[in-house]
């Protein structure tokens, strides 16, 4: 089993460890397009093609591990080739064909996350995974417009514990509510993508990229962690000082985090 598989079963245990994934809740994507030899990349169709709804020109000959639709990631973590599927992009850049190991249909966020994929690649970056999953306290946060406001928010969760600000540097970005699985969430968040690692989607979940699937999660575990820090505060009866501006940027410069965002 490639290795890009072996850690998205792992990080799946994990999701629904955290309670993060409650039934069939979340997907992953993961590009291994790179992972594959040319005999597997010449596997015959077991179903497909089916239209993804868009053209992603960049996405042309690419390989994806992904997540099946109405599966559990506590399956998915035990047998990732029933529970997920590889898919082929076809030369159209508009349909895929399921090639491994199983006809399972991909996750119904396919064309949300193939956009991201695409956005990607075509702006030269090396991520390669991307995972959409329920952290409960960031979601419980988003309930509340004050935490709508995505420089707030993010000042919020870095000042928590030096590891949010060195983990997650560029913070992390806000959608306000749309319907699930639509064109409208769909382009909001590839334009927060743009910004962040992370997106906060309001009383949903959250959107990851990263350079693999444990990259991504950890971006995600280390900002849920900030806000379980802050709700604890809370919950004992005071709202937390956090860390000064003077800290934080000690930290940026010390560890020469990216500065695309400021404090």
């Amino acid at each position: 089993m490639l290795k890009e598989i072996e850690q998205t079963a792992e990080v799946a245990g994990y999701l629904w460890q955290k309670g993060w994934a409650e039934r069939n809740g979340g997907n992953i994507t993961v590009n291994i397009t790179d992972s594959l030899d040319e005999v597997a990349k010449a596997l015959p169709a077991l179903a497909g093609p089916f239209e993804i709804g868009m053209k992603l020109e960049h996405l042309k000959g690419c390989f994806f591990y992904c997540k099946g639709t109405g599966k559990r990631m506590r399956d998915l973590a035990r047998d990732p080739m029933s529970n997920g599927s590889i898919i082929r992009i076809c030369d159209d850049c508009a349909s895929y064909e399921i090639i491994a190991e199983k006809p399972v249909k991909p996750t119904s966020e396919l064309p949300s996350h193939l956009a991201l994929h695409d956005y990607l690649i075509g702006s030269g970056s090396d991520y390669k995974a991307s995972l959409h999953t329920h952290p409960i306290e960031l979601v419980a946060m988003s309930h509340s417009s004050e935490w709508l406001d995505a420089e707030h928010l993010t000042k919020t969760l870095w000042s928590m514990i030096p590891e949010t600000l060195a983990f997650a540097p560029l913070g992390i970005g806000v959608v306000p509510y749309e319907l699930p699985s639509s064109v409208k969430l769909a382009d909001a968040t590839l334009e927060q993508i743009k910004k962040y690692d992370v997106v906060l989607w309001e009383k949903h979940g959250t959107v990851a990229v990263g350079m693999d699937i444990m990259d991504a999660f950890d971006q995600t575990d280390v900002l849920n962690k900030a806000a379980c820090i802050y709700m604890s505060a809370r919950n004992m009866g005071f709202i937390p000082d956090g860390m000064t501006d003077e800290a934080m940027k000690e930290v940026q410069d010390v560890f020469k985090l990216p500065k695309k965002r400021t404090l």
